[in-house]
C-alpha cells in the first residue's frame, strides 16, 4: 500500500500542479514549485496513515476533464488490490462533481457499482447497475453484472429474466445458462415436494438447451422417486447423447432401474454397446458387478483382469482387490487388506471432478464452477486417477 502511494503521489503532484496552473502565463512564480500537499501526503505515509494520504491525493488531483481518467485508474487499481473502501471513496468523489460529462459520470457509476459488487454489498451494486441500464449506460456489462448478483443470491427467476434481456441486446447466447437456472428451480421444487412444478421447469430447461445433461439426470431421479423406471431409463440413457462426460453419474442408477423391471439383460446389452464404443472403467465395473451377481467373484475377477489393459484406473484396481479379498485364504487376505489400505489412502485426497476451464478440482460435482463461475465446465476426471 505504502509503495503504491509513494509511486502515485508524484503523479498527483504533477497532475494537480498542471491542472491548477496550466492557464497561468507567468512561470516565474510557479515553475519548480512542489505543492505543499505533496509533502503532507508523504508525511502521512511516513507515519503509516495511508487513509489520510489517500485523502490528500484526491484533493491534489483536481477533478476535471484532464484528470477523470487518472481518478478512474487509481480507483480500479485499489479495487484490484482488494482495497475496496478506498476505491469507493475515489469513485464517489468523482460522481459528486457536477462538471463531469455524461459519459464520464456513467463510467464512474459503473466503477462504483463494481466496487460494491467486489465488497459484497449486493443491494447497492444492484441499484446502480439498474440505474445504468435505465440511463442506457454500458447496458451489456451492467446486465452481466446483474446476472452475477442474482446468481450469488440464488434468485433464479431474476437470473432468467436478466439473461433473456442480455440476449436481446447482445449476441451472447445464454441458452445453456438459462437451462441451468431452470434446473436450479427444478431442484428447489423437488426438495419442496412440488414435483409437477419440477417437471415444468425441466421441460423449460430442455427447451432452452436440448443438450442439458443435468436436466435429464434430475428428471431420471424424479422418475425413480415416482416409480416410473422405464421413463427414468430413457432419461438416463439420453445423458450419453447430451454430454457423454456425465454418463458416469448415472450408470449405477441405470443398473438399478433395469433390475427393478427385471430387464437386466437389456442393461448388459447396453453395456456391451458402450464398452465396444468407449471402454470407460465405469461401464466395465458395471459389467463386472453383473457377472459377480450371476456367476460369482472368480468370473468377475477374470473379466476385470482381461479388461484392465483397456482401461486401467485406481477404481478398477480397488474393485479387483475387493473381489480377491473375498475369495482368498486368510493369510493372503491380510496382505491384500494392507495393499487395499494403501490404495485407499492414495485415493483419499484425489479429486474426482475438475473444471476444464480454470482447473478447479474437488470430490463434489458442481454444475457451476465455484472458481471461474462457468456453468457445465466441471467434469468427471477420467483415466488412471479418475472414473
Amino acid at each position: 500500500m505504502y509503495q503504491l502511494l509513494l509511486l502515485l503521489l508524484p503523479v498527483a503532484a504533477i497532475s494537480g500542479w498542471y491542472a491548477g496552473y496550466r492557464h497561468k502565463k507567468s512561470t516565474e512564480n510557479n515553475s519548480g514549485i512542489i505543492p505543499h500537499d505533496y509533502f503532507l501526503g508523504l508525511n502521512y505515509l511516513i507515519n503509516e496513515q495511508p487513509d489520510k494520504a489517500v485523502d490528500v491525493f484526491i484533493k491534489m488531483l483536481e477533478v476535471n476533464t484532464d484528470t477523470v481518467e487518472t481518478h478512474l485508474a487509481l480507483g480500479n487499481l485499489f479495487r484490484r488490490r482488494g482495497e475496496v473502501d478506498r476505491a469507493i471513496r475515489i469513485h464517489q468523489n468523482l460522481i459528486a462533481r457536477p462538471q463531469l460529462a455524461r459519459k464520464q459520470r456513467m463510467q464512474a457509476l459503473f466503477e462504483l457499482a463494481q466496487d460494491y459488487l467486489r465488497a459484497g454489498v449486493l443491494d447497492r451494486a444492484e441499484r446502480l447497475f439498474l440505474e445504468l441500464i435505465e440511463l442506457d449506460g454500458d447496458v451489456v456489462n451492467s446486465l452481466n453484472c446483474l446476472i452475477n448478483i442474482y446468481q450469488q443470491q440464488k434468485d433464479w427467476q431474476q437470473s432468467i429474466s436478466t439473461a433473456k434481456k442480455l440476449e436481446s441486446v447482445s449476441k451472447v447466447n445464454m441458452d445453456s445458462a438459462i437451462a441451468h437456472y431452470y434446473c436450479e428451480l427444478a431442484e428447489q421444487s423437488r426438495y419442496d415436494h412440488r414435483i409437477n412444478q419440477a417437471h415444468e421447469y425441466l421441460k423449460e430447461a430442455l427447451h432452452y438447451d436440448k443438450h442439458c445433461a443435468r436436466a435429464s439426470i434430475i428428471l431420471g431421479k424424479i422418475f425413480i422417486e415416482e416409480g416410473e423406471y422405464r421413463q427414468a431409463i430413457q432419461s438416463f440413457r439420453r445423458v450419453h447423447d447430451q454430454d457423454a462426460e456425465y454418463i458416469s453419474e448415472v450408470v449405477a442408477s441405470l443398473a438399478d432401474c433395469y433390475k427393478q423391471i427385471n430387464r437386466e439383460e437389456e442393461f448388459v446389452d447396453y453395456l456391451f454397446e458402450r464398452i465396444a464404443e468407449n471402454p470407460r472403467i465405469y461401464f466395465i465395473l458395471a459389467m463386472a458387478d453383473h457377472i459377480r451377481d450371476n456367476q460369482g467373484d472368480a468370473a468377475a475377477i477374470e473379466y476385470l483382469s482381461k479388461q484392465s489393459h483397456r482401461c486401467l484406473s485406481m477404481r478398477g484396481l480397488e474393485r479387483m482387490l475387493n473381489l480377491y479379498i473375498n475369495s482368498v485364504d486368510p493369510a493372503m487376505k491380510d496382505q491384500l487388506l494392507l495393499l487395499k489400505e494403501f490404495i485407499d489412502k492414495l485415493a483419499e485426497n484425489k479429486p474426482v471432478y475438475r473444471c476444464v476451464h480454470c482447473g478447479f478440482s474437488g470430490k463434489k460435482l458442481y454444475w457451476q464452477c465455484p472458481s471461474c463461475k462457468r456453468w457445465n465446465s466441471v467434469k468427471p476426471i477420467h483415466g488412471l486417477e479418475g472414473d
